[in-house]
């Protein structure tokens, strides 16, 4: 899962998300299933093709990202 802003740290996805930014996340791909309403979600980044350098466990309602671990 992505989020829809690619953020190149954790820490920058975590202020953005305290700091009352509407994030959504999605799952990319033929396989995907768009963006998600609701549910917890584990997330990675930065976005492809760059490597994966953190990942995060986010809490989805009403389609934004309300918390992150």
């Amino acid at each position: 899962m992505y989020t829809s802003i690619n953020f190149k740290n954790k820490k920058a996805f975590k202020e953005a998300v305290a700091n009352g930014e509407k994030v959504k996340v999605f799952q990319p791909g033929p396989f995907g299933n768009g963006f998600i309403d609701s549910g917890v979600e584990v997330i990675e980044g930065p976005h492809y093709p760059e490597p994966h350098r953190w990942y995060a466990q986010a809490k989805v309602k009403n389609g934004v990202v309300v918390s992150v671990k």
